[in-house]
């Protein structure tokens, strides 16, 4: 699977962004598509995760109530809409795939996407 994030960009805080994740490759049902992020000297983090197989998904705490994960799988996009942005999601945001069930730890998603730069101003 390759992915390419795009999106990313400065807004102030309270605003909204919405990132894209498009796929291509072997992007079959069983397709678990997350977002993880890392700030500058912080260790990467997740940030939420859906499955294409029966849409469930998972969130960050930090993440709740906030961000929303989708797919659009008539063109195998992921996005993330983030609402009510802090200075605190500033970061690198990463798009990631593995296969099988949603899990929220980094080191279970075996294919990576670029980074898109999320800068959030006070």
């Amino acid at each position: 699977v390759q992915l390419q994030a795009s999106g990313g960009g400065l807004v102030q805080a309270g605003g909204s962004l919405r990132l894209s994740c498009a796929a291509s490759g072997r992007t079959d049902t069983n397709l678990v598509m997350g977002w993880f992020r890392q700030a500058p000297d912080k260790e990467r983090e997740f940030v939420a995760a859906k499955s294409w197989r029966d849409g469930r998904t998972m969130y960050a705490d930090s993440a709740k109530g906030r961000f929303t994960i989708s797919r659009d799988d008539t063109e195998d996009m992921a996005y993330l809409q983030m609402n009510s942005l802090k200075p605190e999601d500033t970061a690198v945001y990463y798009c990631a795939a593995r296969y099988g069930s949603v899990l929220a730890f980094g080191k279970y998603y075996h294919y990576w996407g670029q980074g898109t730069q999320v800068t959030v101003s006070s």
